[in-house]
């Protein structure tokens, strides 16, 4: 598992210094991520990914929810209303919930995309006003040393907290 961190940094010189002093301290450039104005260029910084910037990934674990018990559901419906072994009725129920969980994550997912990821709303001022947040992912063993080497090394840095756990896969 990998925290995510936030840093709020005046313009794109002091965040391109940045990312080539993470990248020096091995940090994956994979787990960097850049974020600006819309419009704003990043001028080869590593840009914000559709999975950073939209509730992709809450919306598809709502549709996961959903979709699995509504499955489910039809799948109690469907076996009260025709008379079935227990075995068969049993798979019938399992295969509606991972039926309706398997489109829940795929609506729930596309619906996700269209909307602006709720967590960085609290930075949207900032960048508005021309200033770049940088997202670190990073292993919790390493969250204070890569704290402190920002915000020691670069002044126009500020460390804005950071996000409990998010999957090492993405």
């Amino acid at each position: 598992m990998l925290r995510r961190l936030y840093f709020l940094v005046p313009d794109r010189s002091t965040a391109r210094e940045i990312v080539d002093d993470l990248l020096l301290a091995r940090v994956e450039a994979r787990r960097i991520h850049v974020l600006a104005k819309r419009g704003k260029s990043l001028d080869g910084l590593p840009e914000a990914s559709l999975l950073q910037k939209t509730d992709f990934v809450p919306g598809a674990q709502r549709g996961l929810a959903l979709g699995g018990l509504a499955g489910a559901a039809a799948g109690l419906v469907t076996v009260l209303s025709v008379s079935v072994d227990s075995v068969v009725a049993g798979g019938v129920i399992l295969a509606s919930a991972l039926s309706g969980a398997a489109f829940g994550v795929w609506i729930g997912g596309m619906l996700g995309m269209n909307v602006r990821n709720t967590r960085l709303a609290q930075f949207d001022d900032a960048i508005d006003h021309g200033h770049l947040l940088l997202m670190v992912d990073t292993r919790p063993a390493r969250v204070g040393a890569i704290t402190e080497r920002i915000t020691s090394h670069y002044p126009g840095a500020e460390a804005r907290g950071s996000e409990p756990i998010i999957p090492a896969f993405p």
